[in-house]
């Protein structure tokens, strides 16, 4: 347990907070959908990246990665990798082609050659639906880092520190936009690469700059000994446990591709060449950063232990804090608590500004309005959707405070490879496909996906889960990406078979070279 200083915490934390609203504040220029949304396709490459990278390190990338490590060794190490991975299948796949199709959502590109209205009905949903899962992994990673910090037990005082960071958060996005969101992503990224290096250095030199001598003491403190150095602590255990692995892996590859703030942010450049220089500055962020968490991970475990981990408010959330205060004292605690907070502000302010501009832009100016809203409506839905989704996501996140952070997230993603994938890959690679396979595709992968949660341990029958009092689970997965990805995309197959002549050849042409040229995106 650590004797943290709650002032100097919070007041690092507070100092963090007025200086980004006040940036938010001075930059903010939303008079137009165009600046709300996209920030008016102004940011150069470099600063996109970082603020790419940004958005994917999220609390799940510094808390729940880190702990994990910690807890489980090898095993926890997979979150990086996959994340990593993912985030390069992305670029190979769909990124580009979005960015060149699209204008401001996921929908603007599913609904380019289909039915409009039904098309970006069923992208709203899933852009909801995703935005939410992820935001509530968020929320549950402040409630476990201020639990740590201010010794915070009560369920009830956890909630009341969920709800201000939610409340900040509603702030970043209705004063400042995606170009406000932008730079605050872009600070916070700079501000957590700088803590990791400063924690992976210091690490390093607590044991004589000798990883050898760090793993060694890793595997002392852990119970598991040196298995944590192999795959199977964790996922390895049994027949279920390994099948879940391999479903978790799934969920992580392929999931990135389908997350709509990471793929809403290519729309804030000018060009693809832009574009592709932010590619180049994010996945180089991202690689350095996650092989930090491999050091801070072990290194966790190798300071305090994993009984300490375990103990601590938060539980294996709690492992880079914890490590902070054992290697730099209350400053360094400090510093981590920022960093983690901004990360958590940063990431959810994304996520409501890009549910909040699909349900304005898909469902209000183009199904509701049928494409004929003024601009100064269209960001004023958008101001009043995120209002509710920032009350939506305190609620969840009050609920499924307590859980390992990387999980959830790793449960976003498997509701994205779901409910998103499929009908992305479908619409820039077959020209076949229509809008019944476009409809098929993203509700039988989000509703397969759901309804294999909730009957999940996720959910209840284990003592972990949300609800550890009851017991109505008959999925054995935590993840269920094994089987609803490919539900998915079986889905959107078949619905395209039984959809008939459904396609705009002219439209299919049009968005071909449009993808692969950008001639008429912008």
């Amino acid at each position: 347990m650590i004797n943290a200083n709650p002032v100097l915490n919070m007041s690092i934390f507070g100092v963090f907070v007025l200086l980004t609203l006040y940036m938010v504040y001075r930059v903010s220029s939303s008079g137009t959908a165009t600046d709300y949304f996209a920030a008016g396709g102004r940011f150069t490459g470099s600063q996109n990246g970082i603020a790419l990278s940004g958005d994917f390190l999220s609390a799940a990338s510094f808390l729940g990665i880190a702990g994990a490590i910690a807890v489980h060794g090898y095993d926890g190490f997979l979150y990086s990798i996959g994340f990593l991975v993912g985030w390069l299948v992305n670029l190979l796949l769909v990124a580009e082609l979005l960015r060149n199709t699209g204008r401001f959502t996921m929908g603007d590109v599913l609904s380019f050659r289909m039915r409009q209205r039904p098309v970006r009905a069923a992208a709203a949903v899933s852009t909801l639906v995703i935005s939410f899962v992820y935001m509530i992994a968020q929320m549950a990673g402040a409630g476990s880092l201020v639990a740590l910090l201010l010794d915070v037990h009560s369920s009830g005082g956890q909630a009341l520190v969920i709800g201000g960071v939610g409340l900040v958060m509603i702030v970043y996005v209705l004063v400042g936009g995606m170009k406000g969101t932008t730079w605050v992503q872009i600070i916070k990224a700079a501000m957590l690469m700088l803590c990791a290096a400063m924690m992976t250095l210091f690490l390093m030199g607590k044991f004589g700059f000798s990883l050898t001598s760090l793993l060694q003491h890793a595997a002392e403190q852990n119970p598991l000994g040196d298995r944590i150095f192999s795959p199977g602590a964790k996922y390895g255990q049994s027949e279920v446990t390994k099948l879940d692995f391999v479903s978790l892996s799934l969920a992580l590859v392929l999931g990135v591709a389908g997350l709509p703030h990471v793929l809403m942010r290519f729309y804030t450049v000018p060009n693809a060449l832009q574009a592709r220089r932010s590619v180049v500055w994010a996945t180089c962020t991202m690689a350095l950063f996650y092989l930090c968490t491999l050091v801070i991970g072990y290194g966790a475990g190798a300071v305090n232990g994993t009984e300490a981990i375990l103990a601590a408010p938060g539980g294996e959330n709690s492992a880079a804090p914890l490590l902070a205060y054992r290697v730099g004292g209350t400053v360094l605690l400090g510093v981590v608590a920022a960093v983690a907070f901004a990360t958590i502000l940063a990431v959810v302010a994304g996520l409501t500004l890009t549910a909040s501009a699909s349900f304005a832009h898909d469902v209000y100016a183009n199904i509701m309005k049928r494409g004929k809203a003024g601009p100064d409506s269209e960001v004023r839905v958008a101001r009043m959707t995120a209002l509710v989704i920032g009350a939506a996501s305190i609620l969840g996140g009050i609920l499924v405070n307590g859980q390992n952070i990387a999980f959830l997230v790793a449960l976003a993603f498997a509701f994205a490879a779901s409910a998103n994938l499929s009908t992305l890959l479908f619409s820039l690679f077959w020209r076949r496909f229509n809008t019944r396979g476009t409809l098929w595709g993203i509700y039988g992968g989000l509703i397969s996906c759901l309804v294999l949660v909730i009957f999940s341990p996720v959910v209840s029958g284990s003592p972990d889960s949300i609800l550890p009092g009851v017991d109505f689970a008959w999925f054995p997965l935590s993840n269920p990406g094994i089987v609803s990805i490919p539900i998915s995309f079986l889905c959107g197959y078949i619905g395209t078979l039984l959809g008939g002549g459904q396609v705009s050849e002219k439209r299919t042409a049009e968005m071909e070279v449009r993808a692969l040229t950008g001639i008429g995106s912008s």
